[in-house]
């Protein structure tokens, strides 16, 4: 079974341009999301699917310093670019990350691997039922579900955000919902916005990121709600604000 995780990245964004190559403590949020993604040892391959915009060739060239494979596909239609680059690559499984998550933990991606290797699922995520903070968000599906789901999504919605039309038909798909012992889900870890950045730069100031876990982390800022309260405010969009 070839098991493959596709980071969606593009350097449009309505909020903060260009957000995904943005400096965090030395190394690009794209970089950090890449050698994060890369230490999960349930992960055969690393793909960076992008759009065919020429404004995403420096995504391409970044993927490629790192070595990484790369796919290019719909700018809009994210769903089609999975597809695309889940078929090219000739997967079996398929982890969903996004680039907008410098901190995910590679032993989030084996955990949520180990809950879907216990069942006979098609999809599981940490994200459905949000305990953890957000930014470590981690989803995995089988080729046959990504197939299904690709043929029968039709809102925009769907195609857009990728898995929605799953995890809105449990009676199509078998699903695992993943979720921790304590709630950590206040904490915001991920950029959509400018005061996201500084959180995070604030964060590699402060902690040892690069060998911290996600729980010691989680645990350690939340005694610094000084830092906590840097992006604290921001409202993450509905799925449906596309």
């Amino acid at each position: 079974m070839r098991t493959i995780a596709i980071i969606q990245a593009r350097m449009g964004s309505d909020r903060v341009k260009g957000k995904v190559l943005k400096d965090l403590g030395g190394k690009s949020v794209l970089e950090r999301v890449i050698e994060r993604t890369k230490k999960a040892k349930c992960v055969d391959e690393v793909v960076i699917a992008t759009t065919e915009n020429s404004s995403d060739d420096p995504i391409i060239m970044k993927a490629r310093e790192l070595g990484v494979l790369v796919h290019r596909g719909s700018e809009y239609d994210v769903l089609d670019r999975y597809m695309g680059a889940a078929l090219k690559f000739k997967a079996d499984i398929v982890f969903r990350i996004t680039a907008d998550c410098p901190f995910i933990d590679p032993q989030m991606i084996e955990f949520v691997m180990e809950n879907f290797s216990d069942g006979v699922y098609d999809y599981a995520s940490n994200r459905i039922n949000r305990t953890y903070p957000r930014g470590q968000d981690t989803e995995i599906i089988t080729i046959e579900a990504l197939e299904k789901n690709w043929t029968e999504a039709k809102e925009k919605y769907q195609r857009v955000h990728v898995t929605p039309y799953v995890y809105e038909n449990p009676d199509k798909f078998k699903i695992c919902s993943v979720y921790g012992a304590k709630d950590f889900s206040h904490q915001r870890w991920t950029v959509d916005t400018d005061d996201d950045i500084r959180f995070l730069r604030k964060v590699c100031e402060e902690f040892d990121v690069d060998t911290m876990g996600w729980e010691a982390l989680a645990i350690a800022l939340e005694r610094r709600p000084d830092i906590l309260g840097l992006n604290a405010h921001v409202v993450q969009r509905s799925m449906r604000d596309v």
